[in-house]
This record gives C-alpha cells, structure tokens and sequence, in this order.
C-alpha cells in the first residue's frame, strides 16, 4: 500500500476525531466508546486472565502442599473393568486407613475397578485427615490454570463487546431517530418547485 493511500485510509478510519461538520455528538461518543471497548478487551483482557491464572495456579499448589498421600485397605470390592485396556475407570469405595495422629479411619473414595476386598490402594486426605481427590500435578494445574484465565479474558473481551454493541445500537437508534425529525423539517421543501 503506498503511502498516499495509507494516509487516506487511516483518515477515513479517524474521520469521529476530526473536525467535520457532518460529525454528529454521537459519532463522538461512539469513537470514545470503541476506543475504551479495545482498551477494555486487550488490557483489562490481559490483566483478568493473569490475575485469574495466578489464583488458581496457587489454588493447585496450596492443594498439593495440603494433601498427602495414605496407604489404605479396601474394604469393599469394585466392579471388574469394562475397557479392554483396563484403564481410566475408577469407582466408589469403602476403604479404611490410619491418620498420623495413629487413629484408624474409614470413608468413601474413588479407586480403580477391579479391585478385591482387602487390596492396598493409595488414597489422599487434607491436613484434617479427611480424604479428597488427588490433586493435580503441576503440570496439569498449569494447563487448567491458562485454560481458566483465557476463558477469564474472553469472558471480559465478550462482556465488552456485548457492551458496545448495545450501546452503539443504542447510539445508531438516537440518530436515525434524529434524521426522521430532520426529514419532517426538511423533505417537505423538496417537494417545492423553483420556478
């Protein structure tokens, strides 16, 4: 693109901020209105989901620095697997295991399929001695934490685009609603003939 044609393209891009004498107060606001909806949806986009990766980021770690992993027994069998490979599928159980402060304990866990009564399974408990989920490595509390602050960021970027485009529709209504009063004033003396 030469830079003649540059220069006209971002003029007619800018034409809201220039003096114009077609340019209305509204075409204004709508200018001002875009500008902050960019900066709203790049920098306000940029900081939500930084914010939000790092929460849940330290979400994970505090888990990981919480929970411990226990030796227990089962107490109830599982269902045999289903897949051919055996994998991925875990269920319900009975189980019993003793805390550091030397109490024996039973509750109800999810542990693989196919295991027999009385099978030694590793469950994990919090630092109140009440078992939980195992938590994620930190390999995949990264992955979970960028997936959360880019859908924290689009989440923003969509709100204010939703945001804009009601307000300039808004906007679009005041001045069609403008033109008609003007028509009303102006369109009968165009009917008029200049003899």
């Amino acid at each position: 693109m030469s830079g003649g044609k540059r220069e006209g393209c971002v003029r007619k891009r800018l034409w809201r901020w220039r003096g114009n004498p077609l340019r209305r107060r509204e075409d204004v606001v709508e200018a001002w209105i875009v500008l902050v909806m960019w900066v709203v949806a790049v920098v306000g986009g940029a900081v939500a989901g930084t914010v939000v990766a790092r929460v849940i980021d330290q979400d994970f770690a505090r888990q990981r620095a919480d929970r411990h992993p226990v030796r227990a027994v089962l107490l109830t069998g599982t269902p045999p697997t289903t897949s051919a490979g055996g994998d991925g599928y875990r269920s319900a159980a009975e189980v019993r295991w003793t805390a550091p402060d030397g109490t024996v304990r039973t509750g109800r866990t999810l542990v693989d399929d196919g295991l027999r009564s009385g099978a030694t399974v590793t469950v994990w408990q919090d630092g109140r001695n009440v078992l939980v989920p195992r938590p994620a490595d930190p390999a995949e509390a990264r992955v979970e934490a960028v997936l959360s602050g880019a859908a924290a960021a689009l989440a923003l970027t969509g709100l204010s685009y939703v945001t804009t485009t009601a307000a300039r529709w808004r906007l679009d209504r005041r001045r069609y609603d403008q033109w008609a009063a003007e028509w009303e004033l102006i369109g009968p003396r165009w009917n008029q003939r200049t003899s």
